[in-house]
């Protein structure tokens, strides 16, 4: 079984994959908690034993990480307590992608993984959004060519904002009312926010279908609070929750052990 990891800002999110390449088990842990080796390799250990996997059931660990503070701790807690010296995706990963305007070192892991994904099981021309901490655009072209990406605040950064910002508007659930015409200031800030975004989210999209021409442009999208985007736009054809894990067990296909 493959052990795929995807270490984001907000959570570390790890997905079990058995020997078909299916998912068959995820659980998330919060990446802004400060923990040991020890900490991290237990707490894996753990989860994999509520889901019914021994730890000498993973033959292997892979992961894409875009907190580089963690990384010491987190992968000598994965060799600690599972026995595995994982790989990492960066510079040099083998991913069957051309990157011709891109520079590796500054690409995130997760945008990397996440092309391979989109690419691998759609084909291209795709473009591949990312609803985490950030909202990320990645084009990848029909001959496999990552062109273009673009980055934008995500919902909740922007939600954070607002009530940071502004001394009388509280913290609020990030949720579609069912009216843009609200009615108080929760309704209003919630219109703002997922109506402004669906705004968004179209307009990028349809910008990037114009400047290419791509008319048989497939957009697939994944993230969190993608969930609720998704649902209210017919410009994303596919949501799919575990792309960016998918991203890490294809990209770990696509290398060989020394």
């Amino acid at each position: 079984m493959l052990l795929a990891v995807d270490i984001g800002n907000t959570n570390i999110t790890f997905g079990v994959f058995n020997k078909e390449d299916e998912l068959i088990a995820s659980f998330r842990l919060t990446t802004k908690m400060q923990r040991t080796s020890d900490e991290y390799g237990i707490a894996i250990i753990a989860m994999l034993k509520e889901k019914g996997i021994m730890r000498d059931m993973i033959d292997d660990v892979m992961i894409s990480s875009v907190v580089p503070g963690i990384m010491h701790s987190f992968t000598s807690g994965i060799i600690k307590y599972i026995g595995k010296a994982p790989y990492t995706v960066g510079v040099g990963t083998k991913t069957g992608l051309k990157l011709p305007v891109v520079n590796p070192a500054e690409m995130g892991a997760d945008r990397i993984v996440d092309a391979v994904a989109g690419y691998d099981l759609f084909g291209g021309p795709v473009l591949v959004l990312d609803f985490g901490t950030a909202t990320t655009y990645d084009l990848i072209t029909a001959d496999g060519s990552f062109t273009a990406g673009i980055t934008s605040p995500g919902i909740r950064i922007s939600a954070n904002a607002l009530w940071n910002e502004a001394a009388k508007l509280p913290e609020i659930e990030i949720k579609k009312p069912d009216s843009i015409l609200a009615k108080n200031t929760v309704t209003s800030m919630q219109a703002g926010l997922v109506y402004g975004y669906i705004g968004q989210v179209e307009y990028i999209i349809k910008k990037v279908i114009e400047e290419t021409g791509y008319t048989d442009l497939k957009v697939v999208a994944t993230g969190g609070l993608g969930r609720i985007i998704a649902g209210e736009t017919d410009m994303i054809d596919v949501y799919d929750p575990d792309l960016t894990l998918k991203g890490i067990m294809l990209t770990y296909k696509k290398q060989k052990r020394q």
